[in-house]
């Protein structure tokens, strides 16, 4: 290993853990808490730090080649991590190169990750043998992370979620993308532990099955997952919003100073809230409420949608 991982990079880990307080909690008899991963770095925060922890240690010093879109939190904590480590970096964005530069593509320049710009049809093969000895000919022995830290290292990190958790809750709530995240923290359950996963793309039917593999190594011999997953509250796709999730993100942040993003964890807390008011959780059930991070695309989506999300305050 050629480098000291955190090194004198200063991470709040574990991260904070704290009891959510809300009439609507103790109506329905159910203790809600915290885990406030989103703190853990202002650059570097939530499961990016986490997916990213172990794949730069495996990647001794070698140039890390990685993917997302023009918007992807992957991509900005990826590029200051690297920065951090003196690490190349180079990341491969869906779409062309636009006119002008978002903050985080500006972000990841910044930190000194170059950009390579490609067709969104090309980047669906991004997975492809075809498409990855490309990339590791045009690219000297790069160490290449699937977009969202979505391999056996970023699992690992999300497993060590658990480890700072106490042992005695029941559910524990996240948004799900690629699915790493789901796959790690299912891992580390005890059986009778269920994690609840709210899927933010629209028609992602097939993540079970890729969450599975990550779980399994492939293996089709063992399926008794400790996951669920919940399509109900994608509002319609991929970075979509309506005035409901905006109002509810703002509502929430004015009674508990806690910002959510419109992409990720704004969606997965809604679904948590109307879970709750369902009564799809059994009274006394103690909930984990991970908060993933993602908070530095906010700017994007505000600039993206015309809106301002928490009016009359810092974002």
């Amino acid at each position: 290993m050629l480098m000291r991982m955190n090194g004198n990079l200063k991470l709040l880990l574990p991260s904070p853990l704290h009891e959510l307080k809300d009439d609507l909690f103790i109506e329905k008899k159910i203790k809600v808490f915290f885990k406030r991963d989103d703190l853990i770095h202002e650059s570097i925060s939530g499961n990016k730090w986490r997916k990213l922890k172990y794949n730069l240690e495996a990647s001794e010093g070698r140039t890390i080649v990685t993917f997302g879109g023009a918007y992807s939190n992957h991509i900005a904590a990826s590029a200051a991590a690297c920065n951090y480590y003196k690490v190349n970096s180079i990341g491969i964005i869906r779409g062309e190169r636009p006119k002008k530069m978002n903050n985080t593509l500006l972000l990841a320049e910044k930190m000194g990750m170059k950009l390579e710009f490609i067709s969104r049809q090309e980047y669906k093969t991004k997975n492809s043998s075809a498409f990855l000895e490309k990339v590791k000919k045009k690219h000297e022995n790069p160490f290449i992370i699937p977009e969202g830290g979505a391999n056996q290292q970023g699992l690992r990190g999300c497993t060590e979620v658990i480890d700072e958790l106490p042992s005695d809750f029941n559910y524990i709530v996240t948004a799900v993308g690629t699915g790493a995240t789901i796959a790690g923290i299912s891992m580390g359950l005890k059986k009778e532990q269920k994690a609840i996963g709210i899927v933010v793309l629209k028609g992602a039917e097939y993540l079970k099955d890729e969450i599975d593999d990550f779980i399994f190594n492939g293996s089709k011999e063992n399926t008794d997952t400790k996951y669920v997953l919940n399509h109900d509250y994608h509002f319609g796709g991929y970075a979509k919003i309506d005035d409901e999730l905006i109002q509810f993100m703002n509502d929430f942040y004015l009674k508990h100073q806690i910002k959510t993003d419109p992409v990720y964890s704004g969606k997965s807390l809604y679904a948590l809230y109307d879970m709750i008011k369902k009564d799809m959780f059994p009274p006394h059930s103690k909930i984990i409420y991970y908060h993933c991070g993602g908070l530095q695309g906010i700017e994007g989506m505000e600039k993206r949608y015309g809106i301002e999300l928490f009016p009359n305050t810092d974002n």
